[in-house]
């Protein structure tokens, strides 16, 4: 359904369902019971001011009663954002498609607190595209690479893509060292590298953590593969198969190889403000498909690494033999 308001600093309209009857005299009455935590004299003011409209973009007033409209528009009324100090980096863009490189810490999308200090927002003010929107989506505490489409036209035939399982994505991890960890043998949870891990994995209403579901048939699947350890940290690749909210991270947790600074899993930790200095340790590396539109191979790589990876030291550069002089 188009929104009748255009698009203002980057934020779409927000669409209200109402319902067609009720207790409500008003549709007033019905938003002000609704948004509770929100004072009613100010809520009714933005029906004063214009500010809430119908589908044909008529504004409504805090008389209007409840079941003269469906739906209603709004924007969003800023909150008081803490900045996210990353930037988001352009790695393409054509006639159809953005892909952006996303830092930690950054949201997808709008929601919550974050409005501005989101991936979305800040690539349609940066690159002047109202209708830029995402394809798919990574967790705020997750880096990598995001695709935008640009294009209503052809933003269905990407969306395919990833409905059909066609885009080959590659993430890799960084885990505190397992207890028992072997070099000579090295495996998680008695299982050697590399590792197919499946499980049923369900998203709970009010739930910031997903539940894992041992009876039920597995929904989930990710190929784990060793890239190197240390003393200290192992630093793993993951291709998902699926793509089930907090998969990976889940996963991961289950072999006994938690990433590094998840305050989800394998245990949820007290809501604390983000510290910057340790982002998740999870980086979305790659992506590779064949387009939808003109058949051409796509292969996309991230700049980013993890700070956390091991850190090999370069080998010494070899000096040539001097020649021998008899």
């Amino acid at each position: 359904m188009t929104s009748p308001l255009p698009v203002r600093d980057g934020v779409g309209a927000t669409r209200l369902h109402l319902p067609l009857s009720g207790p409500w005299p008003t549709i007033g009455a019905y938003m002000a019971e609704r948004f509770f935590h929100l004072d009613p004299e100010r809520l009714l003011t933005r029906f004063d001011r214009g500010e809430i409209v119908a589908r044909d973009g008529s504004p409504l007033t805090r008389d209007t009663p409840l079941g003269a409209q469906e739906f209603v528009w709004y924007y969003r009324e800023p909150p008081v954002e803490r900045e996210i100090p990353f930037e988001i980096e352009v790695l393409h863009q054509d006639r159809d498609l953005v892909v952006a490189d996303k830092p930690h810490f950054l949201p997808t999308t709008p929601g919550g607190k974050y409005l501005q200090n989101s991936a979305l927002v800040r690539l349609r003010n940066l690159l002047g595209i109202p209708e830029l929107t995402p394809i798919h989506r990574l967790d705020r505490a997750t880096a990598g690479l995001l695709m935008f489409s640009v294009r209503p036209e052809t933003r269905g035939a990407y969306q395919l893509l990833f409905e059909n399982r066609r885009v080959e994505k590659v993430y890799e991890a960084v885990s505190a060292l397992p207890e028992g960890w072997d070099a000579a043998s090295p495996a998680l949870d008695g299982r050697p590298f590399p590792i197919v891990h499946r499980n049923h994995i369900e998203k709970l209403r009010a739930n910031v953590c997903v539940r894992v579901d041992a009876d039920r048939e597995p929904n989930s699947e990710t190929l784990i593969e060793l890239i190197d350890a240390d003393e200290r940290v192992l630093h793993t690749r993951l291709r998902p198969h699926s793509g089930k909210m907090h998969q990976l991270r889940v996963h991961l947790a289950a072999l006994g190889a938690g990433i590094l600074n998840d305050g989800f899993y394998p245990v949820l930790l007290p809501e604390a403000p983000d510290d910057f200095t340790k982002p998740l340790q999870l980086l979305a590396r790659e992506l590779r498909f064949t387009d939808p539109l003109t058949g051409d191979a796509r292969e996309f790589v991230t700049r980013r690494t993890l700070q956390e990876a091991p850190v090999r030291p370069e080998p010494l550069p070899v000096r040539p033999t001097p020649p021998h002089r008899g």
